[in-house]
């Protein structure tokens, strides 16, 4: 996937004029590969319009201008795009009540060893994951991760955590997606 380039980003001035047009987009871009996984989960595949949008919020939201904390920030986003064959993704742990959400992270350290995609071929694609997102004790409840699917296009998603398996098939939209960000004619 084609990284964010320095070039792509508008100045601040600029991107306020064009800041809901771009929103109206981005929401849209996202959609399809926004991926619900039981109570839960919530997988956030990433392209770099989304990323490029993050970005500009950053910018705009820090009042950034300096360029080498433009470049910092695009940088910092780009690793979360996957390379050639890869899919990144943001996973979000959405449980709101918070004494809940303490006692599921603690017993969920192990999680992002359990998260896969599942291939057209039937294989599947286990998560690529930042070590420093899981403590000794307990597990952030957002998530970095990547998948390396080849050219392979995915066809589900799935955990495979003891006591607590679900497959979730993705959806014609949500295939094609993911396909056309892998360059997978689907």
């Amino acid at each position: 996937m084609r990284q964010v380039m320095r070039e792509d980003i508008l100045p601040n001035a600029a991107y306020l004029e064009q800041r809901d047009a771009i929103r109206t987009k981005t929401v849209a871009i996202k959609a399809p590969r926004r991926i619900h996984v039981g109570k839960y989960l919530t997988f956030l595949f990433e392209t770099t319009e989304t990323m490029r949008y993050q970005v500009q919020e950053m910018l705009r939201v820090e009042g950034t201008t300096s360029p080498e904390d433009i470049d910092h920030e695009i940088h910092t986003y780009n690793e979360l795009l996957g390379a050639d064959g890869e899919l990144g993704c943001t996973l979000l742990i959405e449980i709101e009540d918070v004494l809940q959400r303490d006692i599921v992270l603690r017993k969920w350290t192990n999680l992002p060893q359990h998260l896969y995609l599942k291939l057209a071929d039937g294989s599947q694609a286990r998560a690529i994951y930042d070590e420093r997102q899981v403590g000794d004790e307990r597990l952030s409840s957002v998530q970095y991760l990547k998948f390396s699917c080849g050219t392979q296009a995915p066809v589900a998603i799935g955990l495979d955590m003891p006591d607590m398996e679900i497959e979730s098939d993705l959806t014609s939209d949500q295939r094609a997606a993911l396909a056309a960000d892998l360059g997978i004619n689907d």
